[in-house]
């Protein structure tokens, strides 16, 4: 955080160089390194990383591919994974809450399996230390899609397109509690945000965005503290924050009780088409990005857990519409999802 406060004025003075083009050289020059220095952090990564203990074959994609739009794996057979992750809403949902077995209301929103491929813990309050784990919690969990991972297991093994695909891609294991989460888990890992305008402005484009996102980033980058909490390209800490949502919910207290900075703490989400993913907040109760930006600004409740980066911010309304604009250049032209016909 001290970095990016530290070339805060050099950072204006070179965004103020790219909008207006008046600076002299030598002050382009200075301000030039400042800018570059914070552009590397959000370039994108090549590689999608997968883990060493569940390593990546495009059968297996597929197959996770299946499992993730079955609702064979619901104890209703009404749901699948896809009934919460909706690629047309940046693998959301668009509802406040998720909706579990008999379509009632969830306690949370349903948070984007987008960009997992890089996230270090799972779900608002963290309590799965892997994708694998984070892909079988829903399926078992009672209140959502209820299905016991022996029936899981049994439903599976009942059809033959299933049986032979497991018997391919995990020779010698086929259907298993083990095998069916870490067939998802590849599957949405490979569910990455596309190239994005902020990407090609980041890769030396100055044209691929706006002037007011251009501004956007630097009041992002200082005035706003947003990379605070939503840093590399993924925009997101991996941490966990109160930001003083007006919520009763204590997130990861339950599983950190002793520390107190985690009472009503939740995972940072990444930004990546976040335009596409209202409501926003683990509660899905702030309907708009602006309304985002405005809880940051000064609307938020103050209390002992309280995050040290929630101080009141000063945005005027025309900053806050260049912020929204800059995160406007997050969402790139996604390709259609095709649903896998079910065996």
């Amino acid at each position: 955080m001290q970095f990016r406060m530290s070339r805060f004025h050099s950072f204006c003075l070179v965004v103020a160089a790219l909008v207006t083009g008046h600076v002299t050289e030598t002050l382009a020059a200075s301000a030039t390194t400042s800018l570059a220095d914070v552009k590397k952090s959000y370039v994108r990564p090549v590689d999608i990383p997968f883990p060493e203990a569940n390593p990546y074959t495009p059968e297996k994609a597929e197959l996770g591919k299946v499992l993730f739009f079955d609702p064979r794996l619901s104890g209703s057979q009404a749901l699948s994974c896809a009934s919460c992750h909706n690629a047309s809403f940046g693998w959301q949902d668009g509802r406040p809450t998720g909706r579990g077995e008999g379509l009632k209301p969830l306690g949370r929103h349903s948070p984007t399996v987008m960009n997992h491929a890089w996230s270090e813990v799972f779900f608002w309050d963290g309590r799965a230390d892997t994708l694998e784990q984070q892909a079988m919690g829903p399926i078992t969990a009672d209140v959502e899609m209820n299905m016991p991972i022996e029936k899981a297991v049994a439903a599976l093994q009942a059809i033959p397109w299933y049986v032979k695909r497991f018997d391919a891609v995990f020779p010698g294991e086929g259907v298993t509690a083990d095998t069916i989460p870490k067939a998802i888990a590849t599957f949405e890992r490979t569910i990455v945000s596309a190239w994005a305008p902020f990407d090609s402005w980041i890769a030396g484009d100055e044209y691929a965005i706006s002037d007011g996102a251009k501004r956007g980033f630097v009041l992002f980058n200082g005035k706003a503290n947003c990379s605070a909490c939503h840093s590399n390209w993924n925009f997101t800490d991996q941490s966990f924050h109160d930001i003083g949502l007006a919520s009763e919910d204590i997130g990861r207290a339950k599983y950190m009780p002793e520390i107190q900075e985690m009472k009503h703490a939740f995972k940072t989400p990444g930004l990546r088409n976040i335009d596409q993913r209202a409501p926003y907040m683990h509660n899905g109760s702030v309907p708009t990005i602006r309304a985002v930006i405005e809880h940051y600004n000064d609307g938020f409740r103050r209390r002992p857990s309280l995050s040290a980066d929630m101080k009141p911010l000063g945005l005027t309304g025309g900053e806050i519409d260049d912020i929204v604009e800059f995160l406007a250049t997050l969402t790139g032209a996604e390709p259609p999802v095709a649903v896998p016909l079910l065996p």
